[in-house]
């Protein structure tokens, strides 16, 4: 007889590295919507396919897209070694968290060209990918 289904469900049960899971998915989404923001503005100037046609607009869009994809997925990377090297779930998801909103400030900082968003990101990013390489090489090394 079959077994009936359970009324609860566990958050990531059975999950795979559910930290780098769900921050690569939240990061993808967010990926996409820069991209967007990029074709949208080329769409607007006339369907310009490269470079930036000298439009301070489509050159932030440009900028904060590339910036999101030289740093995002190294740190992807990372979350995910940390991860299945058995480092504490709360330090993971408060890293996760913290990156995901200082990309989410690094873009608003791109668009409403404001400094402190940017500013902020910045430093979480790099505090973020200077703890998670002394983390893997101390507990790889040492």
């Amino acid at each position: 007889m079959r077994q009936p289904r359970r009324k609860t469900l566990r958050m990531f049960e059975g999950a795979v590295l559910p930290v780098t899971s769900i921050l690569t998915a939240a990061l993808t989404l967010q990926l996409v919507i820069l991209s967007l923001l990029v074709t949208a503005r080329r769409a607007v100037l006339g369907g310009i396919q490269f470079g930036d046609a000298e439009d301070v607009e489509l050159r932030h869009r440009i900028r904060a897209h590339g910036n999101f994809i030289e740093i995002v997925p190294i740190v992807i990377i990372a979350i995910g070694v940390m991860e299945a090297s058995g480092a504490p779930s709360d330090t993971l998801w408060l890293l996760a968290g913290t990156f995901f909103v200082g990309r989410v400030l690094h873009a608003i900082r791109m668009f409403a060209r404001s400094l402190w968003p940017g500013l902020i990101a910045i430093v979480t990013q790099h505090l973020i990918c200077l703890y998670a390489g002394y983390w893997i090489f101390r507990h790889f090394l040492f």
